[in-house]
């Protein structure tokens, strides 16, 4: 038996209103009193009514966001991403999320079919992908980028954490605990550097160290970010007989937690024989046998502002917004 398909004006008429009506609740138009709202939502959840995306698409929005994440490893995104999905849903917009894997191509192939499903905007956390191709998708639908600093970029927006800022703010604390021999631990070198967000908390790090006369301690220890070979890479840096520093500044929790839990299951005292501070404050961080100082990158704030830039830009926007948001030290008694 088929089923008789529910369409808008059937929700029109369950509802007791006009197909105008309607339409208004479903695009958030202004105007729209709390009384009429919740009496098409009612009609709406009692009938299972489903907008057609590819019909929106045709007469304009779609009301359909993309988010393209770099991985899902991070326990840092979840937060950034609700709060994001949080405003976006208050605007009426559904959000199609996709994961890269960190790798060029499939990042590149989600991109166009989130094109290609008629997305009102895209939101890029971490993208591998180059700029030249950042410039060529934001020719084709708003765009704001997250983990990658483009401070003088017209085509598209970004909103961060001060991470160069974040850095000096980190390494001070441990200067400030009678530290000297601070080493910062990050990525495996990659060829691009600017703007990303490792190099820009490797910034703020050695500038700290050098307003301190310490820029002949300042090391940079490069270690994988893959879950398989960061226990291996950090262990060996451990084991070393000479030049160990007395503290760490982790650039994020990916490499921090395991770094604390390695060190004293090694036997070193945390702090003592070692300081540490991180950066993300993801929940890890905050596990009473772990106890990691971090900065905190305060990631819901980050999806609120990233979603308020492509719905001003989705309104008829034209100028260009680079938002930075001061992260935040949160203590404990890693240092």
């Amino acid at each position: 038996m088929r089923t008789t398909r529910v369409t808008i004006r059937t929700v029109a008429a369950d509802a007791g209103v006009s197909v105008a009506a309607v339409s208004k609740v479903l695009r958030n138009a202004y105007g729209v009193s709390d009384a009429l709202r919740e009496n098409v939502m009612a009609s709406i959840e009692r009938l299972g009514y489903r907008p057609s995306t590819a019909a929106r698409g045709m007469r304009g929005r779609t009301f359909t966001i993309g988010v393209l994440l770099i991985n899902m490893e991070n326990p840092f995104l979840p937060s950034l991403v609700g709060g994001f999905k949080r405003v976006m849903g208050k605007a009426g917009y559904n959000t199609l999320v996709g994961v890269g894997e960190a790798r060029t191509h499939v990042e590149s192939a989600l991109i166009e079919s989130m094109i290609d499903m008629r997305i009102d905007g895209l939101l890029m956390i971490a993208p591998r992908i180059s700029h030249d191709v950042l410039e060529t998708v934001a020719r084709q639908v708003p765009v704001t980028v997250i983990g990658h600093h483009e401070s003088v970029e017209t085509a598209f927006d970004t909103v961060n954490s001060d991470d160069s800022a974040g850095g000096r703010k980190a390494t001070e604390a441990l200067l400030a605990r009678g530290y000297r021999d601070i080493a910062m631990l990050c990525p495996s070198a990659r060829t691009e550097k600017e703007g990303q967000v490792w190099y820009e908390r490797e910034k703020g790090y050695r500038s700290a160290m050098a307003d301190a006369g310490l820029s002949d301690r300042a090391q940079v220890i490069r270690v994988s970010e893959q879950p398989d070979n960061i226990y291996p890479d950090l262990t060996k840096m451990l084991g070393r007989t000479q030049d160990m520093p007395d503290a760490f500044f982790c650039w994020s929790d990916i490499h921090g937690v395991p770094l604390i839990n390695l060190a004293r299951k090694n036997g070193l005292k945390v702090p003592g024989d070692l300081g540490l501070v991180s950066y993300d404050n993801t929940a890890s961080s905050a596990l009473p046998l772990v106890e990691l100082s971090s900065m905190d990158q305060k990631p819901q704030e980050l999806g609120r502002i990233a979603a308020d830039q492509l719905l001003t830009r989705i309104k008829g926007r034209t100028g260009t917004r680079h938002d930075l948001v001061m992260p935040e030290l949160i203590i404990r008694s890693s240092f």
